[in-house]
């Protein structure tokens, strides 16, 4: 048992765990595209509103990857400087190369939206 985790936590186990934080953020990201509807009058409005301002929301994305890979990359050097064979170290170039193409995937369908 570790102890720096809650009952709950132990309980649901890291899926549990993780399936919880999807649905919060779901539930999230739903309320406020219900609070954005109710404030803008209708749905219409409210696409409109989003597209109006889709180079701020453009701006947040690039904070957050920036953020991300500044993370990543303090990380990553901890992580091989603990464990630093060469299975490691390919396991994570795995994971960045399914990052970067997970990244491009998103950006392309939200430019390809846009017109």
């Amino acid at each position: 048992m570790k102890p720096g985790r809650s009952r709950l936590a132990r309980m649901l186990g890291r899926a549990g765990t993780a399936s919880v934080w999807a649905f919060l953020l779901i539930a999230l990201a739903a309320t406020a595209n219900f609070i954005g509807i109710r404030m803008a009058g209708n749905s219409e409005s409210w696409e409109r509103w989003l597209d109006a301002h889709s180079a701020w929301f453009l701006g947040w994305r690039l904070i957050l990857y920036a953020g991300t890979i500044a993370g990543w990359v303090w990380m990553r050097r901890r992580l091989l400087s603990r464990e630093p064979d060469r299975a490691t170290h390919l396991r994570l170039l795995r994971v960045e190369i399914a990052a970067v193409a997970a990244f491009i995937a998103l950006e392309a369908s939200l430019l390809l939206r846009s017109g």
